[in-house]
């Protein structure tokens, strides 16, 4: 697998956790374990520093880790398995959406580079009978 297909996984997962904690029947136990995960990261107050070179970063992993793993285990099935489908149907209209701004992007850059060689050509060929 791939950093790219790594990383989508892990957007695909936070936006399942999100979708999870805004769902009406999760349990308040539930969306505090998430909270409380999430709040660690940004907390100024951690328990290994941050700055300090990988072990600073290992404690908020290993959090993130125990929090996903608790919060899928207190998480109804049937509401982990309707926020998976919403988090992945968001996620293929964000790829069709890159797509579609991706394809405007090319088509200005073709017009415009077109323009640029017609006003360029046309500057020459004046410019050379004169």
């Amino acid at each position: 697998m791939g950093w790219n297909k790594h990383v989508r996984q892990i957007q695909k997962e936070a936006n399942v956790f999100y979708l999870v904690c805004k769902h009406p029947r999760t349990k308040w136990y539930a969306k505090l374990v998430a909270a409380c995960s999430a709040g660690y990261l940004f907390s100024p107050i951690q328990l290994i520093p941050s700055f300090i070179p990988v072990i600073g970063f290992m404690d908020d992993v290993l959090v993130l880790f125990l929090g996903a793993k608790l919060l899928y285990r207190i998480t109804p099935p049937d509401v982990l398995k309707e926020c998976r489908g919403l988090a992945e149907t968001a996620a293929i209209r964000r790829k069709e959406e890159i797509g579609t701004r991706a394809s405007v992007v090319a088509s200005v850059v073709i017009a415009t580079l077109w323009l640029v060689a017609a006003v360029a050509s046309a500057v020459i060929v004046v410019y050379v009978i004169h």
